[in-house]
């Protein structure tokens, strides 16, 4: 198969995996940096230019969209699902996925557990805000972020409400969740392909940082889930209409308690884990890239 591979960085270890694995099973690859893409709109002729020429003889695209690029990354991504190409990630699921909010919407209507979380800009019910997740410690994001930015632990009232008026004053759409205590600093990132469990880590916050981010410095380590947990996952997974993606979990008394479902997320895991994760979604897309799919119905 002739695979295209949307990203921007082809030095990018997920990247470089993704394409050696593809290669070494006999596929054709091509890395593309889907910023530099344009497209055509045309009645009955959608096309996608790079380079001054169309790409027309992809039979796979993988896209990598980094989170700043979402909404030019989903339009290309867009383009060729119109030109019948199958991707591994479909535009729409993309973009409720980089969508926090829509993201919690969609879980906690599909019955997977989330944190408590209000969803704010310019309110003065602050008191109100707080108490509806518990009241603090409570964590604050804004509602677009990735990689652990953007999210701030306000462990006092007082500093709840400056963290909020701070965002009120910039016009900033943000959420406010309960602070899982009894998981602090600790979270469980499930890498899931075609519906199964390929790779599971616990990723340990260091110093007194709460974040618990690859990206933000800390340590990943193997991690055996419970039955009940892999469930969530993969309930989390179907719910996005995701196919390939990495859960972001908490453990509380209350059970996994799902933070994020990553529509791109790194490969890391492979290094801490041991698993080869690039080989099962180039397995994946060779089972699947040729059969009839099936409308997307999550509807959000």
């Amino acid at each position: 198969m002739k695979i295209v591979i949307l990203s921007k960085g082809p030095g990018n270890f997920s990247t470089k995996r993704l394409k050696q694995e593809a290669i070494d099973r006999g596929h054709e690859v091509r890395v593309v940096d889907y910023a530099k893409c344009y497209i055509s709109v045309e009645q009955d002729k959608p096309r996608v230019r790079y380079e001054g020429e169309d790409i027309s003889d992809a039979d796979v695209i993988i896209p990598r969209i980094a989170s700043s690029y979402t909404k030019y990354g989903s339009a290309i991504v867009r383009q060729f699902e119109m030109m019948g190409v199958y991707t591994t990630t479909k535009s729409i699921a993309l973009v409720r996925s980089r969508d926090k909010l829509r993201c919690l919407q969609i879980l906690a209507k599909s019955g997977v557990g989330i944190p408590k979380t209000v969803f704010s800009r310019e309110t003065a019910e602050i008191e109100d805000v707080l108490e509806q997740v518990g009241g603090p410690p409570v964590v604050i994001k804004v509602a677009r972020g990735t990689h652990g930015k953007g999210v701030v632990l306000a462990e006092t009232r007082k500093a709840a409400q400056a963290v909020m008026q701070a965002f009120y004053v910039e016009g900033v759409s943000f959420l406010v969740q309960e602070f899982i205590t009894e998981s602090a600093g600790t979270d469980i990132r499930v890498f899931i392909v075609g519906g199964q469990v390929v790779a599971s880590m616990k990723r340990q916050s260091l110093d007194d940082d709460f974040r618990s981010n690859l990206h933000q410095g800390a340590e990943g380590s193997l991690v055996k889930l419970t039955d009940e947990e892999k469930r969530t996952a993969l309930k989390a997974a179907r719910a996005m209409g995701l196919q390939i993606c990495g859960v972001d979990m908490v453990r509380s008394d209350r059970g996994p308690l799902i933070l994020e479902v990553n529509v791109s997320p790194g490969f890391g895991i492979e290094k801490v884990t041991g698993r080869d994760v690039a080989s099962k979604i180039i397995e994946y897309v060779e089972k699947n890239a040729k059969q009839t799919h099936r409308k997307d119905r999550v509807g959000a």
